[in-house]
């Protein structure tokens, strides 16, 4: 099914265009290394993974800060392994791995592809709730800042996705009208429900091949966008 009246592209950036996962994992791997923190990666990242999007749930509820994401996530991790680690080496920790991360610019596959397909259609933009410093060096290292008209992040407009508000700045700053705008996101309830409650059309990218209701447009490549736009 062709979405026939589209004419602007809403696009989250982690899990969605960037590859977080794997750009995290070299920055930690970076940042262990320089501080001598004996852990197996493998290990670190299979817990790490699940208490990172716990808190970063509770971030965009306004229950953390993002002072309390930052260093909390690498605490409770480290807990989880029963390995010590410091206040203080956690505290430096949280900060150099933010600093590494925009380090490491993999992107995920097909998303250059798919972006050169859309760009001479559409005009493409960026809704995030990532850190406003960091995002934007995200785009501008991996090569993709070119494609997008504007990028409008959580930081800038003072509430996250899935709030209304970010729909509405972000439309505002792009000149769009709600219906010939549409979300694509790995996050159901940010990406997706956030955009449909603000009137968005919007397609799940499936990033966790996890299962899905039919009720809601998804892709579980990049590549299958081409069916929708």
């Amino acid at each position: 099914m062709k979405f026939s009246n589209i004419r602007h592209i809403f696009f989250d950036l982690d899990h969605t265009l960037w590859d977080f996962d794997r750009n995290s994992g070299l920055a930690f791997n970076s940042i262990f290394e320089k501080h001598k923190i004996k852990v197996r990666l493998e290990e670190f990242l299979a817990i790490y993974a699940p208490i990172n999007a716990d808190y970063w749930k509770l971030y965009r509820e306004d229950k953390v800060t993002k002072e309390d994401l930052r260093y909390g996530r690498l605490k409770d991790s480290f807990e989880g392994m029963k390995v010590n680690v410091s206040d203080s080496q956690i505290k430096q920790l949280s900060i150099d791995y933010i600093d590494h991360l925009p380090h490491h610019n993999h992107l995920l596959q097909g998303a250059v592809e798919i972006l050169d397909y859309l760009q001479p259609q559409y005009e493409l933009h960026i809704i995030t709730n990532g850190f406003k410093e960091v995002q934007h060096k995200k785009l501008e290292s991996s090569g993709i800042l070119k494609y997008f008209r504007t990028i409008t992040t959580s930081e800038d407009v003072g509430v996250k996705k899935p709030h209304q508000r970010i729909f509405e700045v972000a439309l505002r700053n792009a000149a769009a009208k709600v219906d010939e705008s549409i979300m694509i996101g790995d996050n159901f309830e940010a990406d997706i429900l956030g955009a449909k409650n603000f009137g968005m059309q919007a397609i799940l990218y499936n990033y966790y091949k996890v299962e899905f209701s039919p009720d809601h447009h998804q892709v579980m490549e990049m590549e299958e966008l081409r069916g929708y736009l």
